[in-house]
Formats: C-alpha cells, structure tokens, sequence
C-alpha cells in the first residue's frame, strides 16, 4: 500500500456509508453483523474471500483453555453467552459440538506447569479449569496412551467449523443490511473532510469510521492511519485424515508440546495446534511445511499407538498475523475514536470472534467496551 492521498475522484464513484470494515474474516464478520443489527450502514472489503486465511485454516477450538489472563474474560464470555446459544444468534449451529477440552500431562514437568497455571487462575477468580488424574483422562478418553498422567480439563468448552461459522456470520450480517464485498484489496486509506477514504481499483469508499480486521495486512492499515505496529505475517497449517474408527470425543491439546486435535463424527481427524510454516503476505499464499506437520503427526500417535499408519488425506495452509507479546490488538486508533483495530490473534482468535465482533460494535455505538480490552490497547507499542 502506498501513502498519501489520490487525486480526486468524483462523487458519483465514491461510496458513502457509516463504518467500513477492512477484512473478511471472522473477526471483520462478526463486526459487520454486530454493527448492522444496531442500525450502521456498514461496507466489509475482502481482498480475497471472506475466510480465506486465519479465519480458514484454524482447528476450530471453542477454547477458554489455556488462554493468557487478559483473553479469558472475552474467552469466557465469546463461549458461555454466545457459542453455546449460537444457533440463535446466526440461525445455524455452525458445527458447534461442546465436547469438552483437554491438556493432557506427559510429565512430571508437565504436572508442575498444570498446577501453577490452576493456582493462578483460581487466584485471579477463573475456576473454569480443572485439574484431573491418570483415571478420569482414561474415563473421558479410555484409548489415550498408558504415559498419561492427568490432564487439565474445561467441561464447556468444543469446536466449531471456521468455514462454516464465517459463513454463517456473513449471511446473518447480509441479513441485517451489512454490504459484503469480496476481491475488493483495499491499496490505500487516507483521511479527507472528516471521513476516513479507502481506495479499491479506482473505486473510492467513504465512512466516518474504519474498522481494522485486516488480519496478516492489518499493520499496514493500522501505519497508514498513524499506528504502526510489529505485527507479522506467518503461515498457519492443518492436514486432516482419512478415517478411522471412533475413539476420542474431546478436542485434545498437551501442557507440554504445541497440539489441537480432534476427530469428527465423520471419523477424519484434524491435527493442528499452531502449526506455522512460511508464508508471503504479498502473494497472499503460506507453504505447507511437510516436515513440521510430521511432528506433530508423531506427537499423536505417541498418544495414540493405534493410529501409527493412519493416512493424511489433505494438508492446507493460509496467512496469520502474529504480535510479539502472541495477544491482539483490539481497541480505539492512538490517534482517535474514528479507527477501531482488531487483529493479531497471533493463531488463537477464532474462539473470540463472534465477542470481538461485539466488542466493535459498542465502541463503534457507545465508545466504550462492557468487557476489559485494556491488555490489548494499540498504545502498548509505543
């Protein structure tokens, strides 16, 4: 993207509305169909297809489990008053399964790390996770390696299908009046008589306020507005199997190695847990890395002997963005309350989408957000 304002073009080509969201994925979706159920006229440009990158190519975990502090109140709200209502909310179920999650414990160092993390928490005032013995992992997933000491256990939490949801939060926010455009790579925003422009192709949009959920090419907006951050661009992958007979009901992750893992009624299992790989923000293409997906390939069937000659059917890979402190960005523009970031979710932001998208609208409509979104304040870069 390039700086600077163009020439100007005439009225007649320009495109007026109240907010305009950059960025089609769930967190830009969610947004737009918040901000339009509360009467906004609101314009979303995709440079892609809406899902296309982060918001396509996560595992899908409705984790409030092992969260940082900051994200737990969002986590825990995004879950309890909006997943598990979710057919409500957007008029389709999304694949939600509340299956329950786990970390299993490998170790004695495992065991160590898992109580300090509880004890934290309980101090903090979250008692959502639980710590559970060799025993009740064998009740809850009897197939699971006899290594297993324990686990760390949150009954509510599940998965969902991305595609699905970004879906069917775009339909519910079309539904509302939101304008949903995609191919639309927006080359240039600048701000001109009090309204933010954005230029696509020779197209111009204009709105009092612009909206930053531009995922991996968020930093470029957000330095074109007067906040450059050091936010980058990585690739995320996950490779799914053939199926195989039933034999594990919650997602699974592990204390002590990177893992998200579940298996679908359907028998296929996916494997991801923060699988990174190399990825070109300028292409807009991530390299599918087959010798990391190979680790983590061995890390499940270390937990499950049985699946040793399981075939991978497809492996996928799209573009994230990533913060230094692995937490997003989420709040007012340093410069004012005409620019709202959300993005750096830095491989972890599904969960939080539809409460994030909520969290837009309000600051949009009422200045202020009713959950905590200090941690994740633009301001703490600078």
């Amino acid at each position: 993207m390039r700086a600077g304002a163009p020439a100007v073009l005439t009225s007649e080509r320009a495109r007026d509305v109240d907010v305009l969201i950059v960025g089609g994925g769930l967190q830009g979706m969610s947004s737009a169909l918040h901000l339009a159920r509360r009467g906004v006229r609101t314009l979303l440009l995709e440079a892609d297809y809406c899902g296309r990158h982060a918001s396509g190519v996560n595992a899908g975990g409705v984790r409030t489990l092992g969260r940082h502090l900051a994200e737990i109140p969002l986590a825990l709200a995004a879950r309890d008053e909006i997943w598990h209502h979710i057919q409500e909310y957007v008029e389709d179920r999304c694949g939600f399964v509340a299956s329950g999650q786990l970390q299993v414990i490998e170790s004695d160092a495992d065991q160590a790390k898992a109580a300090e993390r509880v004890q934290m928490l309980n101090a903090a005032g979250f008692w959502h996770e639980r710590l559970i013995g060799r025993e009740e992992v064998r009740e809850l997933v009897p197939a699971i390696s006899p290594h297993v000491q324990g686990g760390i256990w949150v009954e509510r939490d599940g998965y969902a299908l991305p595609f699905r949801t970004v879906t069917a939060f775009r339909l519910a926010a079309q539904r509302a009046g939101a304008d949903i455009r995609e191919g639309m790579p927006v080359q240039r925003i600048y701000r001109r008589d009090g309204l933010w422009h954005a230029e696509v192709r020779g197209e111009v949009f204009r709105a009092r306020t612009l909206v930053n959920t531009a995922g991996a090419w968020a930093g470029e907006i957000a330095a074109q507005v007067g906040d450059p951050v050091p936010v980058q661009a990585g690739g995320l992958m996950l490779m799914v199997t053939r199926r195989v007979a039933p034999f594990v009901n919650p997602v699974l992750g592990a204390v002590g190695r990177p893992l998200s893992f579940k298996q679908f009624d359907n028998g296929t299992v996916v494997i991801g847990g923060g699988l990174r790989c190399t990825a070109d923000p300028q292409a807009r293409v991530a390299d599918v890395d087959v010798s990391t997906m190979g680790a983590s390939a061995r890390t499940v069937t270390e937990l499950f002997p049985h699946l040793a000659d399981i075939a991978i059917a497809r492996a996928w890979g799209g573009v994230e963005a990533f913060m230094p402190d692995l937490i997003p960005v989420i709040g007012f523009s340093r410069q004012g309350h005409d620019v709202v970031h959300a993005f750096g979710f830095s491989a972890h932001g599904f969960e939080m989408g539809p409460v994030v998208g909520r969290i837009v609208s309000e600051l949009v409509c009422d200045g202020e957000s009713r959950l905590p979104i200090a941690p994740f304040a633009v301001e703490r870069f600078f």
